[in-house]
């Protein structure tokens, strides 16, 4: 900032000092009202109460994803080393490669269909933007484990048993809720809508992800940078309220139950402290 102008950043680093600044400012925001107002529009979507410029409308849908994900990327920046970049792009490439396997031939996940356009389609058949909504669903796994494991998470089999169980649990309360609004529909239902296969799936993708993450990151910077970033595991707050919310409107009661554990977990962490006396509007004042 100079003579009151705003100026671009210098470097990589300014760059992530500015976002993590930005997060900051607008944490409650970004995690606690996008995700509660995102809840409220999908599900005036899925009820036919939004006119159809507006209903499921892909471009609200991947930029307000983008705006939750932005704890996540301000606290993973700092360390994208050559190694972790090529992970991610490696892990890119298989994302969008294991989905168009799945569209084609119901493998691994078992046959299903989109039933709304998540953001631009990548050759008309899935999301452009599923990076965006894959990897951080395993990130946030893989940071909670090495939060809640502390000394822990030393141990590779612990912690990849751990990461791999908190993923699993991620998705036992995403995909009953997508299918519940209608984001996408399997041919045999079983759990809330979702056939069994899928989280059969789900192992298979989750291990290549958390490897690939592992391979990529520094365990040790990861804990650090965690340590010192209060905001990193925002998203998962942001994944909470937003899917655990749908769940409790459509009364899917077991996975409403283990969003309240994820909960759980987040709060055991002591990074969200709720003290409503400290402020004139009972706003939320976090740690």
């Amino acid at each position: 900032m100079a003579d009151g102008q705003w100026t671009l950043p210098q470097d990589r680093h300014n760059v992530a000092a500015r976002l993590d600044t930005l997060v900051r400012k607008h944490r409650f925001t970004i995690a606690v009202v996008f995700p509660l107002v995102g809840a409220v529009t999908l599900l005036a979507s899925a009820k036919g109460l939004l006119p159809p410029p507006l209903a499921f409308n892909p471009f609200f849908v991947l930029f307000g994803t983008l705006v939750m994900r932005l704890p996540l990327v301000a606290g993973v920046a700092p360390l994208l080393d050559r190694e972790a970049t090529l992970a991610l792009v490696t892990l890119t490439l298989y994302s969008y490669g294991i989905e168009l396997v799945g569209v084609h031939t119901g493998w691994p996940y078992g046959e299903f269909t989109y039933g709304v356009d998540l953001g631009p389609m990548l050759f008309g058949e899935v999301p452009l933007g599923l990076p965006v909504f894959f990897f951080p669903l395993v990130l946030n796994a893989y940071l909670l484990v090495v939060l809640l494991l502390d000394d822990w998470a030393e141990s590779t089999p612990v912690w990849l048993l751990a990461t791999l169980a908190t993923v699993m649990l991620v998705d036992l309360v995403l995909d009953p809720g997508a299918v519940a609004i209608g984001f996408w529909e399997y041919r045999v239902q079983q759990f809330y809508g979702v056939p069994w296969s899928n989280y059969l799936g789900w192992v298979l993708s989750g291990s290549v992800a958390v490897l690939l993450f592992d391979l990529g990151f520094d365990r040790a910077g990861l804990r650090r940078r965690l340590e010192e970033c209060e905001f990193m595991l925002d998203d998962l707050v942001s994944f909470v309220l937003l899917w655990g919310g749908i769940n409790l409107f459509y009364a899917n009661w077991i996975p409403v139950g283990l969003a309240a554990l994820l909960g759980t977990g987040l709060l055991w962490t002591e990074r969200f402290d709720f003290d409503l006396s400290e402020t004139r509007l009972g706003r939320a004042v976090w740690r």
